[in-house]
């Protein structure tokens, strides 16, 4: 109560602010608590929340994207004493003593179903479906001006395919109603969202709703929609008891979104001495994050467009700024051989941000980049890349080895040099950035969504590669402190420099260039 009292007191204006680089404590690393629990696996999750007289639920899902239910007969799962069955709309549920007999009640009311196919575009169809539904078209390049004086003109496509989030735990939610009110544990990264959105579908006043988030099984921008949340407490409130709903790793990979595809167009002059005069750049569906480009360029304009995106999509950590990053360093990669310059000191030479210059300048040093960029191995590739978001910097430089015989290759060697202000707790940033360094390589390398007849082919670990531990390249991370700077985000930017990092590696081993991500499956074509 005491507490409460002065915490409504303003703070006192004269209030010293201890600076960054005089504090104690911060910018040293300590040891999560908790991690002993996290190591042996008695750590608790949503998954394992348990309520008194809890039953399991399951939802009935269509066959395919756009599918609509137009018939089902609930009688084969209501025979069953001990199943609570619900249906509103389109949406129909049960709910079991186990998640087995839960099952066998959903089996028996998915035979009776009968679905409206709608038409769906195929990945292999997917990047011209995207430029087709651009909303108001494709802009055209303004600068005419510059486009007739140039001495050279370069224009590229990039594109990215869709990615999932594969968190280790799937979506997962227990429901529970007492007295008018509901309380739900999930895992999420918005639950004050999730609330909003329970109070929405059950027309609750805010104070009827509790949202609990538990330390959750991975996110990584994939939890902020509460459909988990939803479908449980509809099953809870139809069951009168709590409700667990645990959706599968093929729901998850189905009905969750994703990462936003990216058709990415890039137009760019350059003066006879070599130098940028105009910069057009064009983001077809994936967002703005990271846009803008670092570098001196003369004109410039970059655009994002939105498109008719045939699957769900939303947050992905560092949202459009993978895809727009991949695709101007690959870019420029591409202007520097255009104007006959090495592909660091073109960087350098439009490059004007000391920030990004520092982290730049850094990994090339450490990887010892303009001495091997001389060596010569048609089995070896080396390549560089950087970028900037939410305020902080990243440089990556990457090793490849191809196998000309199979098309196939292996990311051996990362170096990664990191910028974010002023370090809190190194121990926890640099497993931050190895962490995105580690999840960058599966949508650069192998992970694609791919689907066909509204239906995924891959909603599977087995099928959808994620990096595993023999994929894991020689890590050389470098942070760079500035405690004369305030801390800013660190769990994004480092993912933005892998793939085109890995780009231009393999370039520099075979001579192709790959613009559409994954790149293991462009090599393959190649």
């Amino acid at each position: 109560e005491e507490f409460v009292k002065k915490s409504d007191q303003p703070a006192p204006g004269d209030a010293a602010v201890t600076a960054p680089k005089e504090c104690k404590v911060l910018g040293t690393s300590h040891p999560r608590p908790n991690a002993g629990d996290l190591v042996n696996g008695t750590h608790r999750f949503p998954s394992d929340i348990k309520r008194p007289d809890m039953l399991y639920g399951k939802v009935l899902r269509p066959p395919a994207y756009g599918a609509k239910l137009t018939s089902v007969d609930l009688a084969p799962a209501r025979q069953m004493s001990d199943v609570a069955v619900v249906q509103d709309g389109a949406f129909v549920g049960v709910a079991a003593p186990t998640t087995d007999r839960a099952r066998q009640a959903l089996d028996a009311v998915a035979k009776t179903a009968q679905w409206e196919a709608a038409p769906h575009p195929s990945s292999q169809e997917l990047f011209e479906h995207l430029r087709k539904g651009a909303q108001g078209g494709v802009p055209q390049n303004p600068f005419a001006e510059e486009l007739a004086a140039a001495g050279k003109v370069l224009r590229q496509t990039y594109q990215a395919a869709y990615v999932q989030h594969a968190p280790m735990e799937t979506r997962a939610a227990v429901a529970e109603w007492r007295d008018g009110s509901l309380t739900v544990w999930t895992g999420t990264q918005n639950p004050f969202g999730y609330a909003g959105e329970l109070a929405r579908a059950f027309r609750l006043e805010s104070d009827r709703v509790r949202v609990v988030v538990p330390d959750t099984g991975g996110g990584f921008g994939g939890k902020h929609t509460g459909e988990v949340a939803v479908e449980a407490a509809r099953l809870a409130q139809a069951a009168g008891k709590p409700v667990s709903l645990k959706w599968t790793r093929e729901e998850e990979f189905t009905w969750a979104y994703f990462r936003p595809a990216a058709v990415i167009d890039i137009e760019a002059t350059l003066h006879s001495r070599g130098t940028l005069t105009s910069w057009h750049f064009i983001n077809i569906n994936a967002g703005r994050a990271a846009i803008d480009t670092p570098y001196r360029v003369g004109k410039a304009r970059s655009q994002s467009v939105n498109s008719d995106a045939p699957l769900r999509q939303g947050s992905y950590r560092a949202l459009a700024a993978t895809a727009n990053t991949f695709a101007r360093e690959c870019f420029m990669d591409e202007l520097a051989a255009t104007a006959g310059a090495n592909s660091l000191d073109f960087r350098l030479a439009h490059l004007e941000n000391l920030r990004l210059r520092a982290v730049l300048e850094e990994a090339a040093q450490r990887f010892r980049w303009r001495e091997r960029a001389k060596q010569k191995d048609p089995a070896v590739g080396i390549g560089l890349a950087c970028g900037t978001e939410k305020g902080s910097y990243v440089a990556a430089c990457a090793e490849v080895a191809v196998d000309r015989a199979s098309n196939k290759f292996a990311v051996r060697r990362l170096c990664a040099v990191f910028e974010c202000g002023a370090i809190l707790n190194p121990d926890n940033l640099r497993a931050q950035v190895e962490g995105a360094l580690l999840m960058g390589l599966g949508p650069a390398v192998r992970e694609e969504m791919r689907f066909a007849a509204g239906k995924m082919q891959n909603a599977r670990f087995s099928d959808y590669r994620v990096p595993r531990f023999s994929d894991v390249p020689d890590l050389d991370i470098q942070l760079l402190s500035r405690p004369d700077l305030p801390s800013v985000g660190a769990g994004e930017t480092p993912i933005i420099a892998v793939a085109p990092a890995v780009g231009n590696a393999l370039f520099a081993a075979t001579g192709l260039r790959l613009r559409s991500l994954p790149l293991a499956m462009q090599l393959s074509k190649g």
